[in-house]
């Protein structure tokens, strides 16, 4: 996240050595139109298309498989249980040595 924004720094940084102000082109009606168009298009996208997809990814497979596994594994190790994947495990008989 930092870097991202020291790039934007040394970004701006050399737009103004060479002149470039930023807070006109910003203003700038036909920016400001084309902005608002971009916008409209993700906003459109994002409710007709990659809405329901991503709130599945989240909630079914990031949730549900991921993130509530992860959590109850820590709640039951800080109770002092060992994870239920050790406790469902098979278990290999003790076999005597054979030779």
């Amino acid at each position: 996240m930092i870097k991202y924004i020291i790039l934007a720094i040394i970004i701006i940084a050399i737009l103004s050595y060479f002149g470039f102000n930023l807070k006109s082109f910003v203003e700038n009606d036909i920016v400001q139109n084309n902005f608002g168009y971009a916008w409209n298009a993700i906003k459109y996208a994002w409710n007709n298309f990659l809405a329901r997809p991503a709130d599945y990814l989240w909630n079914d497979i990031f949730v549900n498989l991921l993130w509530n596994p992860f959590v109850d594994t820590l709640q039951r190790l800080k109770a002092g249980k060992s994870p239920e994947m050790i406790e469902h495990a098979p278990q290999v008989p003790n076999l005597p040595n054979q030779r």
